[in-house]
């Protein structure tokens, strides 16, 4: 950071879960609202559960897998050419209408960039060569010159140089996203011995002793102006994969008393019931996109299920809010973190969470394929079909407005990321196998109790 803006005063960043906890109002204002459709359970309460989970199938027929092709080939398209070749950082956003001059590349898009050059180099969207070069020139960049603080990176950062911006935090939850990018490249590009280093070496270096020194409920980030951000990840989200990459280290684990210590508050919506938080969907779908619980549990619940209920509750809601929105219907749903009309918005539900106003966001039903697979793709068949402006070069913009007529004109990387990684488990489950072929993910899994289990074995989420 330059000198002179060192000296100025520095406001605490906000990150999209410091947002997401500023928002909450909106949540439990909703709960007390409709105590006849929507209940909070305490987590030790367990007089019904939910059926037992299905195997899980692959139900697409050929014209679907057809369209997930050509989504996936476009969502590819948005992480070679918003990432630089030099540094290989992925810009945060693109605007879809014109020249995109910004210079903020995020280290979770870069993670999802990751991994799209795995699956782009098994589609042959890309040569092999092609592939191999840019992971190199980033893990390269990531080692050698990329700016951390014992071993985490910042969450926004120049997509040329890799200088913090924005006086970003050092952030737990987007340097473990960029991390499952770097161990999926490890596996996928597994002959190659630099990468492998390169990547060990990465990985490695995460301190995640620090992140715990003095907590089991670990931090959301660090700045160098003001230490631990007082935010910690101490309820159910998206934050299990730092969790179980910190507990799959071997040079600084994190305890196993940590994977118990958040909490796994129990929500009920028409029936369903479910772990949860007063939270968007993504919460539900980022760290499923790597570390695959199939057909697993811990002493808690089966994860994956829980996010198929967890996606067919917030069908219901939207469909529910149809009341108010006659956009929303069984073919037309999904509301998540995204851009409105006025703005970046954190919201959702159940419960009703910030201000809806029939904004429909591709990504969020997107980033559920692998979970509620058929109501999923009439989505966004839908879509594509009926609402043009919605379908751009990179697939789906980061949401529209069909009451108001408003179409972003952005797409956002973290989005299109979700959506195609989330595209290809469905098809093929290649990110999961290739990413749990890590012994990190493994033994993180393992050091967190998960077991493989039978359906006739459950005993409900």
């Amino acid at each position: 950071m330059r000198k002179k803006e060192r000296e100025r005063p520095v406001a605490t960043p906000l990150s999209r879960r410091d947002l997401l906890l500023r928002a909450g109002g909106f949540g439990l204002s909703s709960l007390l609202d409709r105590p006849k459709l929507f209940s909070l359970v305490a987590a030790t309460e367990n007089k019904k559960t939910n059926p037992p989970p299905a195997a899980p199938t692959n139900s697409l027929s050929a014209a679907d897998d057809q369209f997930l092709d050509e989504l996936e080939k476009l969502n590819f398209q948005y992480f070679w050419e918003h990432a630089s070749p030099q540094t290989g950082l992925v810009k945060d956003r693109a605007n879809v209408q014109t020249n995109n001059n910004s210079n903020v590349a995020s280290i979770a898009a870069t993670g999802f960039g990751l991994t799209a050059l795995c699956i782009g180099q098994k589609r042959g969207f890309i040569s092999m060569p092609e592939a191999r070069d840019r992971v190199l020139a980033t893990l390269r960049f990531l080692w050698k010159k990329m700016p951390t603080h014992r071993g985490f990176f910042y969450h926004f950062a120049d997509v040329n140089t890799g200088e913090r911006v924005w006086d970003s935090e050092v952030s737990s939850v987007d340097t473990s996203i960029l991390l499952c990018g770097v161990l999926t490249c490890r596996q996928h590009f597994e002959e190659h011995s630099e990468i492998s280093l390169l990547a060990y070496q990465i990985f490695n270096r995460v301190d995640w002793s620090w992140l715990s020194e003095d907590t089991s409920l670990l931090p959301h980030g660090w700045t160098p102006e003001l230490g631990f951000l007082p935010y910690r990840w101490d309820y159910y989200s998206e934050m299990m994969m730092i969790y179980l990459l910190g507990l799959g280290s071997l040079p600084h684990p994190l305890p196993i008393p940590a994977w118990t210590a958040w909490k796994r508050t129990k929500f009920e919506f028409d029936g369903l019931r479910y772990i949860g938080a007063f939270a968007p969907l993504f919460i539900h779908q980022y760290s499923q996109a790597w570390f695959d619980f199939r057909g697993k549990r811990d002493a808690f619940a089966d994860y994956f299920q829980n996010s198929a209920l967890a996606t067919d509750a917030h069908r219901h809601f939207c469909i529910e809010l149809s009341t108010q929105f006659p956009d929303y219907s069984d073919d037309l749903w999904g509301i998540t973190a995204s851009d409105s009309q006025k703005g970046y918005v954190i919201w959702g539900g159940p419960p009703v969470m910030g201000p809806i106003d029939g904004t429909v966001v591709p990504s969020a039903s997107a980033g559920s394929l692998p979970f509620l697979t058929e109501p999923v793709m009439r989505v966004l068949r839908n879509i594509k079909e009926h609402y043009g402006r919605a379908w751009c070069r990179y697939g789906f913009v980061n949401a529209f407005n069909p009451l108001k007529n408003w179409y972003d004109t952005d797409v956002v990387g973290i989005d299109v990321g979700i959506t195609m990684l989330m595209a290809e488990n469905v098809r093929t489950g290649f990110v999961w196998n290739t990413f749990m072929k890590n012994q990190e993910a493994t033994r993180g899994m393992d050091r967190a109790g998960f077991k493989k289990y039978a359906a006739s074995d459950s005993k409900g989420i």
